[in-house]
């Protein structure tokens, strides 16, 4: 089993996060901004990830510390818990579409951490309290602590809501596709030899 348990404590925040990558999607989400929860278990939901999130944060000035933050423990999770990264299936990619929102994503892990971020949101989008451009600092701080190569992108959408909920389950369905173990492959996929 491919698991991984990562704390983080700052003076902003106070994160705990466990997550096996070869689970049965189940989750349990308590970060005290519910949007997030969602969202984060839509994508356990969709990418068959376990997962167990307790975050605490300074949300009564802000989301963003928290949010970020948050990605940053995902990311420090994903690259624990892949190990020596043998066998792995590398890319992964999925188009989903949530109503009239259509999102897809396509990830290598390649030990270069890159964000693509091309998602068209309504100006000034919030769900509810939540500012939907706070996605786009969630997965920085993913990507730079995963060392994850990640493009995302929504040509086209009417609600925010329905735009960031594709973007997560396509996340989670093209994260599933890149950590699958592919008994062809011998040691890490790469001509180099290491990611």
């Amino acid at each position: 089993m491919r698991t991984a348990k990562v704390e983080r404590k700052t003076k902003e925040t106070d994160i705990k996060l466990t997550l096996n990558l070869d689970g049965k999607g189940q989750y349990s989400m308590d970060s005290s901004i519910p949007f997030l929860d969602h969202m984060l278990s839509l994508m356990c939901k969709h990418g068959i990830l376990d997962m167990k999130l307790k975050a605490k944060g300074d949300i009564d000035v802000d989301f963003h510390h928290t949010v970020e933050d948050i990605g940053i423990v995902f990311g420090k999770a994903v690259k624990q818990a892949l190990g020596d990264m043998k066998g792995i299936s590398r890319f992964g990619q999925a188009t989903v579409p949530m109503d009239e929102a259509l999102a897809s994503v396509s990830l290598d892990i390649s030990g270069r951490p890159y964000l693509i971020y091309k998602v068209e949101l309504p100006k000034r989008s919030r769900i509810r309290n939540f500012e939907a451009d706070l996605i786009e600092d969630f997965l920085q701080g993913f990507v730079s602590n995963s060392g994850i190569t990640l493009h995302v992108r929504s040509p086209y959408g009417r609600n925010a809501h329905h735009i960031i909920e594709a973007v997560f389950k396509a996340m989670g369905r093209a994260l599933k596709e890149a950590v699958s173990i592919d008994s062809r492959i011998k040691g890490v996929p790469t001509t180099k030899g290491k990611l």
